[in-house]
């Protein structure tokens, strides 16, 4: 017996839908095990997938910092601070902000959150955890786990010696600066190294078998997150610890956190951190690490991470170097105004800016850009806070 074509069409459909579900159902199964299952159901990252990676605890101390209250606290600033908005509230609440922080001389000036979010409310770092990294291998060599940037990685890692031998040429410095040599492919979601590198379930074992090399280090500057990641495998077998322990241990503790935070891990049956990405905390301790970074390495009195650790992490260099704009997990600017200050920079609009001859520290945090240069946008309110902040 023949179909008609209109049986055809609906039978047709209805396979198609059939195998639609069958896809997803077979994706929402692996969503542990499968990042091309994790890419099929999450698609894009989103501030919430927190969330939905497992994690592990970073352990706060018992004893919070809270910084002293400047007396323009909590958000009494210029008008004219936020350039072609009536005020910084406008443009906070209609930029997706959740949070905006502003730390002039250890102090707090403002303090807002936005959007319901609240000061206890979680926020994840998305690429600001790049700048953590960064301080992390400052502390290991401090106290001696390693013994310098300039350790090739197969000290720690010597089977990516048999993958290719010329993996001995790059160094610990190169992971940090971004001049490794290694391919990234920057190609849209699901199917570039992006989605590879943030929702792989075995992230140890990608950075090992899938970082290839294309050219030698130290000569170009290339953004790839297999950096970080072959960054975590160091500091793993260097301290002999979970990364967030490890951060618990040398940061987290010792500058006070008001809480417990967590680092998203790849999955559970591997439980590494995912470097790239993925501290998840409340605002204010995020600003810690802008204030750490602004008294080069000091804190409370207790030097942290050393002074000479800092300098080199976020200097302009000049154009000689890989990058002028990026050194060891900071992004890094200059301008007559405000002279040489620096950035930890994330996915959505996430940043913790550092400006050291105005001792300011600015955080903001949000669901999404909202539609913001805040590149320039924070050095823009930076500069207008100067003579009030000076005076």
């Amino acid at each position: 017996m023949r179909l008609s074509c209109g049986k055809l069409i609906v039978l047709s459909m209805g396979t198609l839908l059939g195998l639609i579900v069958l896809a997803y159902g077979f994706a929402w199964l692996n969503l542990d095990r499968s990042a091309v299952a994790r890419s099929l159901i999450w698609m894009h990252a989103d501030v919430s997938d927190y969330l939905r990676f497992p994690s592990r605890v970073i352990a706060s101390g018992d004893i919070k910092f809270n910084y002293a209250k400047a007396p323009e606290y909590p958000e009494a600033l210029p008008s004219d601070v936020a350039p072609g908005y009536p005020d910084l509230s406008t443009l906070l609440e209609q930029s997706q902000t959740a949070a905006f922080i502003v730390i002039h001389n250890d102090r707090l000036v403002y303090e807002r959150y936005f959007n319901g979010h609240h000061p206890d409310t979680f926020h994840t770092s998305f690429s600001v955890a790049k700048s953590f990294n960064s301080a992390l291998i400052g502390a290991a060599i401090a106290n001696g786990s390693i013994s310098s940037i300039d350790e090739p990685v197969t000290t720690y890692i010597p089977e990516l010696i048999k993958r290719d031998a010329r993996f001995q040429a790059i160094t610990i410095g190169n992971l940090l600066s971004m001049s490794s040599g290694l391919r990234y492919q920057t190609a849209g979601m699901p199917w570039g190294d992006d989605a590879r590198t943030y929702y792989d379930p075995d992230l140890r074992h990608l950075a090992v078998q899938g970082s290839e090399i294309i050219e030698a280090p130290g000569e170009r500057f290339h953004y790839n997150n297999y950096n970080p990641l072959l960054i975590g495998i160091v500091l793993e077998r260097a301290t002999g610890m979970h990364v967030s322990d490890y951060l618990s241990e040398t940061l987290w503790k010792s500058l006070g956190a008001t809480a417990d935070a967590s680092w998203s891990l790849d999955s559970e049956a591997s439980g590494f951190e995912k470097m790239e990405s993925g501290i998840n905390a409340r605002p204010i301790d995020f600003a810690k690490l802008g204030s750490l970074y602004l008294n080069r390495g000091m804190w409370q009195g207790s030097q942290l991470l050393p002074a000479t650790w800092i300098d080199q992490s976020t200097h302009h260099a000049d154009a000689a170097t890989p990058s002028s704009g990026y050194q060891f997990g900071w992004w890094t600017f200059t301008n007559e105004a405000l002279g040489d200050y620096y950035a930890a920079a994330g996915n959505k609009g996430q940043y913790v800016f550092v400006f050291p001859d105005d001792r300011l520290v600015i955080v903001r945090l949000g669901a999404e850009t909202g539609g913001i240069d805040w590149v320039r946008m924070i050095p823009n309110i930076a500069q207008n806070l100067q003579s009030r902040l000076r005076g």
